[in-house]
């Protein structure tokens, strides 16, 4: 490792390992990623079915936690935070969801000029690597490899049947502009393995001589001079160290990781900052705020035919099934979170869906340790896609080793506690139809007995949970809760960019990866054309 670079990431997640690949292609800068957690080396990472293992593994998570909150019965909600080279793709359930043209439109109608889904058209494309049908839209030549889940089980078959007899339509390409309707999902895979942000994006530009990757390096602060950043100090094992950018320092640590680094280098709401000894370099009241996530419920029913995952994946069938997989790629060892998906409007006159299903043929019999039950289930996830409520993310301290507090505010909206009801109803609704009836014994949870407002209501404070997509803690725009401006600059301060969920103004519809590599790609675009013609170190 040298003391200066062109440019040093923070941070090698998804969107690390993508402007580690671009800004070293040409050959012309030097870059430096530094990473707090190591090599993604276990064996359950390209096994899609082994996100189950990782979720609970400190290893590859930095398992953060909420504060308990009144809007979801005083519980402390898990927060998992993928750690290692890959970041959360590492340990995602590889859902791949562009999310709603509309929602990158509103991007830029509130001042994120260039983020348009026009805009981000080309990003996207230049991300995919689809081998699925041809699409107005799709790319095809991409690093990402996305590809719709193959494995179609008689279950999953009969819920999107179910979902046509409820009145709703197919969908063969939510990814194409139009996202209402049902049908299989697509998945970040190949030929049955997990393609990571890694095994995409780093592993390709791991030969470059003008990069270079440090792992175990957990960041403490932001070095700023004046008005401007100039490097990062960081902790190994047994040593501190500094290192400096001759250009740009582009922050890339996620939603929750981010804004908590962003405050400890000085940068953030005085107001906070002063009463933890944290000395002000630049004042920023967004900092931390407008963190938003989709929040998620997840009703089970009995099925009265052993033919779902629960038993499938003991004992013999599983040892039948372990050897499929590694002779085809196929089976159920290549199922990440998401089998089929629904997008659905909850009430009339809206644009497109408000409400995402995630059908699953399997239940669980204890989800905070992702332990199945013994008996045959099915589980259908209810998440609402653009929830009004907006919670915080801020230091406790000034120590960076302790974890910041997270209190995401489920649930303080009414918008948002009737369309979550909405949406279970609509799900309960297909399971009643002709398609499914054959499968289905009873209603396990919420259950039969759930029927009243207050009923719904009080089922999805006390069970539902976050699905993982952390964004919006240091938004992109020109107002003055604005962190980072359109090009991704901090505000106030030179040499200094942020590309990673933190920077959405908005949550988008859906799944956040595609959204998230899309932003590191047009960062590395923003960033070079700064640099255009004027060399390197």
């Amino acid at each position: 490792m040298k003391t200066t670079y062109d440019y040093i990431i923070l941070g090698g997640g998804t969107a690390g390992c993508v402007l580690a690949n671009r800004l070293s292609e040409n050959g012309r800068h030097s870059v430096l990623l530094l990473e707090a957690g190591g090599e993604p080396t276990s064996p359950w990472i390209p096994i899609p079915a082994g996100f189950s293992k990782l979720l609970t593994n400190t290893k590859f998570n930095w398992k953060f936690v909420s504060e308990p909150e009144p809007g979801t019965a005083g519980r402390s909600i898990a927060i998992p935070r993928g750690k290692g080279l890959g970041g959360s793709s590492l340990i995602n359930g590889m859902i791949y969801v562009r999310g709603q043209p509309g929602d990158f439109d509103k991007w830029a109608q509130g001042g994120a000029s260039g983020w348009s889904f026009a805009d981000l058209v080309p990003y996207f494309r230049k991300v995919e690597a689809f081998d699925g049908a041809e699409g107005e839209t799709r790319g095809r030549d991409g690093r990402l490899a996305i590809t719709e889940v193959a494995l179609r089980p008689p279950l999953a078959d009969a819920f999107i049947a179910a979902a046509r007899q409820a009145g709703h339509g197919l969908n063969s390409d939510y990814n194409d502009g139009h996202q209402e309707g049902f049908g299989y999902y697509q998945a970040t895979q190949r030929r049955g393995r997990r393609v990571s942000a890694k095994t995409a994006y780093l592993d390709p530009a791991r030969g470059r001589r003008n990069l270079d990757i440090v792992t175990g390096a957990h960041i403490l602060k932001i070095d700023v001079e004046g008005r401007r950043a100039v490097g990062a100090t960081f902790r190994r094992p047994g040593q501190t160290l500094s290192v400096r950018a001759g250009r740009e320092v582009i922050l890339c640590a996620g939603g929750v990781q981010t804004p908590h680094l962003l405050e400890l280098s000085g940068i953030g709401n005085p107001g906070l900052l002063k009463p933890l000894g944290i000395e002000v370099v630049q004042a920023l009241a967004g900092v931390g705020e407008n963190y938003q996530d989709h929040f998620c419920t997840r009703m089970n029913w009995r099925v009265s035919q052993p033919i779902t995952l629960n038993e499938q994946s003991r004992g013999v069938p599983l040892a039948r099934s372990v050897l499929q997989y590694f002779a085809s790629g196929r089976g159920i060892l290549s199922l990440g979170t998401g089998l089929a998906f629904g997008f659905i409007k909850t009430r009339p006159g809206l644009e497109d869906a408000d409400v995402q299903l995630y059908f699953m043929h399997a239940s669980y019999a204890d989800a905070s340790k992702r332990i199945l039950d013994h008996q045959p289930g099915m589980t259908i996830g209810v998440s609402q896609l653009r929830p009004e409520s907006a919670g915080s993310i801020h230091s406790r301290s000034a120590d960076p080793l302790e974890p910041p507090a997270i209190r995401p505010n489920f649930l303080s909206s009414q918008v948002d506690l009737d369309t979550m009801r909405r949406g279970m109803q609509m799900a309960r609704d297909i399971v009643d139809q002709p398609a499914l009836r054959p499968f289905v014994a009873h209603e396990m949870s919420p259950g039969a007995a759930c029927r009243s407002d207050a009923d719904w209501d009080t089922f999805t404070r006390s069970n539902g949970q976050t699905i993982y997509h952390v964004c919006g803690t240091a938004k992109m725009g020109t107002d003055p809760s604005a962190v980072v401006d359109p090009a991704l600059r901090v505000i106030g301060l030179a040499g200094l960019r942020v590309a990673d969920a933190s920077i959405m103004p908005a949550i988008v519809s859906g799944n956040t990866q595609a959204a998230v590599y899309v932003i590191a790609e047009k960062a590395a675009d923003l960033v070079l054309r700064d640099a255009q013609g004027t060399g390197g170190s």
